[in-house]
């Protein structure tokens, strides 16, 4: 038979279990047609590359970014990094800024709350020193802002403006008055209010995002939404379709429509309806509702089971159980999956509870696939529910090493305990209940791309420490493996989460995932075995040749 492309003498992890390893493969019109030993070869024609025992893996899926999202930022602009040690400083940092860019719109800041040592911005604080423009901060987990009457003006915001979500989705007051600091989705609307970007910027962003993606090898990516940000999200999907239709979008992208707001379940259910239809090329598919089932733990909305040490909150869920599991059935209907964000133990425990009650009364006809994302506390009693439950555990590893810098341990332990602080990112633990674990980057800025890097999670996945071996942010930068040490992973169950497991998260296994007879011929070629590379400064392995499809592309 005559053949594209025919390969020997490699060593192939092939994600496939059934045929873990090979030496050869073959590839026919964008499809594996031959994949296992070097004897088999002969019934091909073609021109044969002899690799001289170079490692291929399966092309990487990606299964939580956000590709919209990340080009609201890039045309949004986050401002200037306060580097700080008290509010006084920062507030002055905020004055002389003002004071050198008159006649803006909007000041823009970035602020990390750990800088103000307990002491807390206010709207009187900013109307001081902005009181003709609207200033913005952003809180440096992106999760929260800081603004001036002014925003709080133009959005309608009042003393008597209802909280969204209790302990999620909220305004902070005192006295019962507004302060003008706002969490998660309450403060998304403003945030990317004042957006203005052509259809050339989104496509310049977009093309920096493949460029890099298939030079960093990866071929799929599951894109997690925009929250807030709907009517940019659907532009940057429709320039999507427009490099998809100039043969320009290699990567397949499995998108969704991100919920916020639980009044607006049976809505967003209908949008991602609409989605499904509108968006449906080669390379771009849309079939998730995505929702923020609570926050982060650095600000206390992650949703717990246990409160959280210094201030008894236990954080809040958008949904309850029952919400859950009738949004679960509405899906099932119209054959959509259902992909949430659950950092705390209680948000994934509602998920597992809602989808425990749909497939009770549901039966064997539940098809929606669920995904839990982050998953940075776990609850014992939910490990095994994963697995028995038939829900996808995904995590983001490059966070695995704590990932605020310095000494994270001591951080969680202030808002955790230490018990729970020790036990956070249990992604070895519920690989071995079985469960489908698949891996991600979860990103909200493109930047230089280095958080982007499957390699780096693979890495931190490993090892649970940055080192200076690692190109990533120096803020980022820990100086020991952060607990647990049995929380590491091996690289070959790094390259199955960021494979296969992948594929069955997004539904697309039957295509992707693996090298084997029949799938999409999405493949890595890479210099060194990485099965036996160094664990530090794995992350600066790059696979020297990237094939999708067939098609080399690096």
């Amino acid at each position: 038979m005559k053949a594209d492309k025919i390969i020997k003498n490699a060593k192939i992890f092939t994600a496939n279990k059934d045929n873990l390893q090979a030496t050869a493969l073959v590839v026919k019109d964008g499809k594996f047609i031959y994949v296992g030993d070097e004897a088999g070869l002969s019934a091909y024609e073609g021109e044969v590359t002899d690799l001289g025992g170079k490692f291929i893996t399966p092309g990487i899926i990606d299964s939580h970014v956000h590709v919209t999202t990340s080009i609201g930022f890039a045309y949004m602009g986050t401002g200037d990094y306060i580097v700080c040690s008290s509010k006084k400083e920062a507030l002055d940092f905020m004055a002389q800024s003002v004071k050198n860019h008159p006649g803006l719109k909007r000041h823009r800041f970035v602020l990390e709350r750990k800088y103000l040592k307990g002491e807390d911005i206010v709207k009187e604080d900013l109307d001081t020193i902005c009181p003709n423009a609207e200033l913005l901060i952003l809180e440096g987990e992106g999760h929260s802002v800081w603004v001036n009457s002014k925003i709080l003006e133009r959005h309608g915001i009042t003393d008597e403006t209802p909280d969204r979500v209790p302990e999620l989705s909220y305004y902070v007051r005192k006295d019962g008055h507004v302060t003008g600091n706002a969490f998660e989705s309450s403060a998304w609307n403003m945030l990317f209010d004042d957006i203005y970007v052509t259809d050339e910027q989104i496509d310049a962003e977009l093309m920096r995002w493949i460029d890099f993606s298939v030079k960093a090898g990866v071929t799929a990516v599951f894109d997690a939404g925009f929250p807030e940000g709907d009517a940019l999200h659907e532009r940057v999907y429709e320039r999507l379709c427009e490099l998809d239709k100039q043969g320009k979008l290699p990567v397949y992208i499995d998108g969704s429509i991100a919920l916020t707001d639980p009044k607006k379940m049976k809505e967003v259910v209908e949008e991602v309806k609409r989605f499904r239809q509108k968006f449906n090329t080669e390379h771009l598919n849309v079939h998730t509702f995505k929702v923020f089932m609570d926050g982060t733990l650095r600000i206390e909305t992650a949703a717990q089971v246990t409160p959280y040490v210094d201030t008894n909150k236990r954080g809040g869920t958008t949904f309850t159980k029952e919400e859950v599991a009738e949004c679960l059935k509405l899906l099932n209907e119209a054959g959509l999956d259902f992909h949430a964000h659950t950092v705390g133990e209680r948000a994934s425990r509602t998920v597992l509870d809602g989808v425990e009650l749909a497939k009770k009364e549901l039966g064997d006809k539940f098809r929606v696939k669920v995904t839990c994302a982050h998953l940075e506390i776990q609850d014992d009693a939910d490990m095994d529910r994963f697995a028995k439950l038939g829900v996808t555990a995904n995590y983001t590893p490059w966070w695995h090493s704590g990932c605020t810098g310095g000494n994270p341990i001591e951080i969680w332990r202030s808002l955790l305990g230490e018990e729970r602080a020790n036990k956070m990112y249990r992604c070895k633990s519920m690989w071995k209940t079985g469960a489908n674990v698949s891996w991600s980057s979860d990103n909200i800025l493109y930047g230089d791309f280095s958080t982007w890097n499957p390699c780096l999670g693979m890495e931190i996945g490993m090892t649970r420490y940055i080192n200076e071996k690692v190109k990533a942010p120096e803020h980022t930068r820990v100086v020991a493996a952060f607990p647990s040490p049995s929380e590491q992973m091996s690289v070959e169950e790094m390259i199955w989460g960021y494979t296969i497991n992948g594929a069955k998260q997004l539904g697309i296994e039957g295509s992707k995932g693996s090298i084997e007879v029949g799938k999409d011929a999405d493949f890595l070629i890479f210099e060194n075995d990485l099965l036996t590379a160094a664990h530090e400064g794995f992350s600066h392995n790059m696979p020297s040749e990237v094939y999708i499809i067939g098609k080399k592309h690096v």
